[in-house]
């Protein structure tokens, strides 16, 4: 039997997303999330009955059509167009990962019962999640602040029988696979399409696919660089706790940490170096990679409190008798996160890329570009030059897109976050700094192979062991593209402990 995540006000954090994917469990409102979903939609429809007030988004026109009053016979066709209208997503396929977390974290939000929905929308969407019907999203088309409108109502579209959705990896219509389950259409009630669309699940949920891969590569890299360090024969002074006590970052405190203990054991590190002292691309790797770390759990925090948190518009607060208008899609707090965290990330791949530069230069008793026969052999010639293009990719798309902002629906919305663009460069970054790690790990595991029969420590030649079984030595010229590809490969299924990561 699978296992069960119950959507409950119980605090979604990284390992619990992580957990959620990894066992493939499906999703299953708790008895708690049920009656907040019924209780607010049971108040909105006794506080819209009978009542000719304007209510935003209920009875009302949206953002500069806030003044249009809207009849009561009309409301569900209301929604409905909001929906269709604001389908207008563009751009590539928003990753099939990331569309699950997309649905997650929308039933997620709707869940704590100040949105005002109907129980069975909410349960479509996880049986949406627990089906694999994952809606077809793009991920072009939100300005970050209305919530991510355009993503979102792509999301909401296969709902009503509209739109397409992935099975599997094919395309269906989503009204065909309606019918192949029996589901009727849903036939969406007042306020439940502004509830859908305002929201920031595309922001959050890009948010969170990255952070777990951050995470991780953030782990990778303090490996991959120690192998480096014993490769290019470094001291191992730079790591000692004295210098990083007196200066206690803590990400730069844990990963000096971390290399006392991959290096522990290692003969390469034990031994009488000639060098006085090392480039600062290795002598300085705690500084660099722990003030990476630093923001890596600066944004999680930030990505925790919104991912558990109510962000459509207006919100329905029971017991105070209010629905109030108020801005909770705005997602700045993303924005600012996403570019902090993209110029972060981009910087592991910075450094790992001079150490990669170091490692072929020909010194400290390496051959030039780590190839016997240099010359009749290129060796590792043009794999640098790959990160080096990446790396000056990263740092183009690491410019910040929360310090812009652009007028939208007439004027209405004057100040947007531009989050969900900062989310797609952010993902774009992340994905290059795992291609740049695995080039260095190719550079640091053959030049190992020229320090032998001097060995790393333990810890890392089991690492290496393994890296070998997927990428050979390179005793001559041969097509390093399918070495580079496996090499990302490895990284992106080698396992790590949530203890570990987080």
């Amino acid at each position: 039997m699978p296992e069960i995540h119950y959507i409950s006000s119980e605090i979604l954090d990284l390992p619990t997303l992580k957990d959620i994917i990894e066992s493939n469990k499906l999703l299953e409102l708790s008895e708690e999330a049920s009656l907040n979903i019924k209780k607010s939609k049971e108040y909105l429809d006794a506080k819209t009955k009978n009542n000719d007030a304007p209510i935003y988004g209920i009875n009302t026109g949206f953002g500069s059509l806030c003044n249009v009053k809207i009849s009561s016979e009309n409301l569900t066709k209301l929604q409905e167009n909001l929906v269709m209208s604001h389908a207008c997503g563009t751009g590539d396929f928003v990753p099939k990962p990331i569309i699950k977390l997309m649905l997650l974290l929308k039933v997620q939000s709707l869940s704590y019962g100040y949105s005002g929905v109907q129980l069975q929308t909410v349960q479509r969407l996880i049986d949406f999640y627990n089906y694999d019907i994952l809606p077809v999203v793009y991920d072009q088309g939100s300005l970050g602040a209305s919530g991510d409108l355009a993503p979102l109502a792509h999301l909401s579209l296969p709902l009503l029988g509209k739109g397409e959705v992935f099975v599997n990896d094919a395309i269906f219509s989503a009204n065909e696979i309606l019918k192949k389950h029996n589901w009727e259409p849903i036939v969406l009630e007042a306020k439940e399409g502004l509830a859908l669309l305002n929201g920031t699940q595309f922001m959050s949920a890009y948010g969170a696919y990255i952070l777990l891969k951050a995470h991780k590569l953030s782990y990778m890299s303090d490996m991959i660089a120690a192998m480096s360090v014993d490769a290019f024969d470094c001291n191992m002074s730079p790591f000692d706790s004295l210098v990083h006590l007196v200066r206690p970052h803590r990400g730069q405190v844990k990963t000096a940490e971390r290399f006392v203990d991959f290096l522990r054991g290692s003969e390469l590190g034990k031994s009488e170096k000639k060098n006085v002292q090392d480039p600062y691309s290795f002598r300085c790797i705690p500084q660099v990679h722990g003030a990476t770390k630093d923001t890596i759990l600066f944004v999680t925090k930030t990505f925790k409190t919104e991912i558990n948190s109510v962000t459509d518009n207006p919100n329905i607060f029971i017991a105070e008798d209010k629905i109030i208008s108020g801005g909770n899609f705005h997602g700045q707090p993303l924005a600012l996160g996403l570019d902090f965290l993209a110029i972060a990330m981009a910087e592991l791949a910075n450094i790992s890329e001079r150490r990669t530069y170091q490692l072929v230069s020909g010194l400290r008793d390496l051959p030039a570009f780590l190839v016997n026969n240099p010359g009749l052999n290129s060796g590792f010639m043009i794999p640098q030059y790959t990160a080096a293009s990446i790396v000056s990719q990263n740092k183009q798309l690491a410019s910040p897109a929360s310090v812009d902002s652009i007028v939208s629906s007439n004027g209405q919305e004057d100040h947007v976050s531009m989050g969900a663009n900062a989310a797609t460069k952010c993902l774009r970054i992340v994905d290059n700094v795992e291609t740049v790690l695995a080039i260095e790990l190719m550079n640091a595991s053959q030049a190992m192979e020229f320090r032998r029969p001097k060995k790393t420590s333990p810890f890392l030649e089991s690492f290496l062991e393994s890296f070998r079984n997927t990428v050979p030595f390179v005793a001559e010229d041969r097509l390093l593209a399918d070495d580079i590809h496996a090499s990302i490969s490895f990284l992106q299924s080698f396992s790590i402990d949530n203890d570990i990561l987080f």
